[in-house]
C-alpha cells in the first residue's frame, strides 16, 4: 500500500527570503498525508509481519492521526479502532473516521492518559490487535520520517518543522546525521510548555545537536490561536496558493517569516519548511474563517 513516493519543492514568494522551500507532503494522499503517512509505512509493514489484522490507536476529536489510521486500515484490509480523547461529540473528522470503518471509543481525559491499560483492557485478549501510540510516535513513525531528507538537496541551511510529539523531528534529526549534513533542524512547537520535546528527540536518538526549538509561536497552546495568526494564514494561503493548517503549519510558517523580520537568516541561506499535512485541522475551527470574512 505504501509506495515510495517523493513530494515536490514548491518555492515561495518573500521578499526577504529569496531561497524559502516548503516540501509538500501535504500533497501525498488527501487522508494519510504529510507525516502521518510517513509514520504509519512502517508500523503498517510491522502489522503485516505479525500478522496482526487491527489496528487500535489514540486521538483527540479532531485528530488527523485517527484519520489516516482509518483511511490506512481501510485500504490494507483491516480493522481500526481508536480511543478518542474527552466528552463524545460529531463532527467531520470523526464522521471521515467511520466512513472508513473505524469504531471510535470515547473516554473521559484520566484514563485516556494511561494508553496501555486502555489498551490491555480492551484489546489484551485479541490476538489480532496492533498497538499504535497517539501520532504514530515510535521508532518506525521515525525511520519513516528520516526518509525525507533523503529527498532533499543536501545544501539546506536550515529546515523547520512543526511538532506535538517531537516524532517527525527526531526523524528529520536521524535523517540529517545519517547523511553527514550541517544543516540545522528548526522545531516549532504547536503546544505551550514545549521544552520537552527536545527531550523526547534525545530518547530517540540519544542526541540533540544540531536542533532548535522555537517554543515562543504557540499562540496560547495546542489548537489555540490569536488573531495575528489567523489573518497570516489568511495572507499566506492568497499569496502563496498553500493551505496550511491553525494547529501546526501555519505556526511554524508564521516563525518562519517573523524570525525572517527579525534578521535571524542570511540573505544567502537556503530554508525548507515540511508541509506535514494536516490540513483537516481547519474544519475544526471554520467559524473563525467565517466570521472573519476574506
Amino acid at each position: 500500500m505504501f509506495t515510495d513516493i517523493h513530494s515536490p519543492l514548491q518555492q515561495l514568494k518573500h521578499p526577504l527570503l529569496p531561497q524559502l522551500w516548503i516540501k509538500r507532503d501535504d500533497l501525498i494522499d488527501p487522508y494519510i498525508s504529510g507525516n502521518k503517512w510517513r509514520k504509519l509505512k512502517y508500523l503498517l509493514s510491522k502489522a503485516r509481519t505479525e500478522n496482526k489484522q487491527h489496528l487500535v490507536t489514540f486521538g483527540g476529536a479532531y485528530s488527523n492521526h485517527l484519520l489516516a489510521t482509518a483511511a490506512a486500515a481501510s485500504r490494507a484490509g483491516l480493522k481500526s479502532t481508536a480511543f478518542v480523547r474527552g466528552e463524545i461529540v460529531k463532527n467531520e473528522m470523526l464522521m471521515l473516521c467511520q466512513l472508513f470503518g473505524m469504531t471510535l471509543i470515547f473516554v473521559d481525559r484520566t484514563s485516556y492518559k494511561d494508553k496501555t491499560s486502555l489498551f490491555q483492557q480492551y484489546f489484551g485478549e485479541d490476538p489480532d490487535a496492533f498497538f499504535i501510540d497517539e501520532g504514530g510516535a515510535s521508532l518506525e513513525a521515525v525511520t519513516g520520517c528520516a526518509e525525507i531528507i533523503a529527498e532533499l538537496p543536501t545544501d539546506i541551511d536550515h529546515i523547520f518543522c512543526a511538532a506535538g510529539t517531537g516524532t517527525t523531528a527526531a526523524g528529520l534529526l536521524k535523517g540529517i546525521h545519517a547523511r553527514g549534513l550541517k544543516t540545522t533542524l528548526h522545531v516549532v512547537p504547536a503546544l505551550k510548555g514545549a521544552e520537552f520535546i527536545a527531550e523526547e528527540i534525545f530518547n530517540y536518538l540519544r542526541h540533540t545537536d544540531q536542533l532548535i526549538l522555537h517554543t515562543d509561536y504557540h499562540f496560547g497552546g495546542y489548537a489555540k490561536t490569536k488573531p495575528e495568526l489567523i489573518d497570516f494564514m489568511k495572507t499566506f494561503i492568497r499569496e502563496q496558493g498553500v493551505l496550511v493548517d491553525p494547529v501546526y503549519t501555519a505556526k511554524m510558517m508564521y516563525a518562519i517569516y517573523d524570525l525572517a523580520e527579525k534578521d535571524y537568516f542570511k540573505k544567502e541561506d537556503k530554508i525548507v519548511a515540511l508541509h506535514t499535512g494536516g490540513l483537516m485541522g481547519i474544519l475544526g475551527m471554520k467559524d473563525k474563517f467565517l466570521l472573519n470574512p476574506l
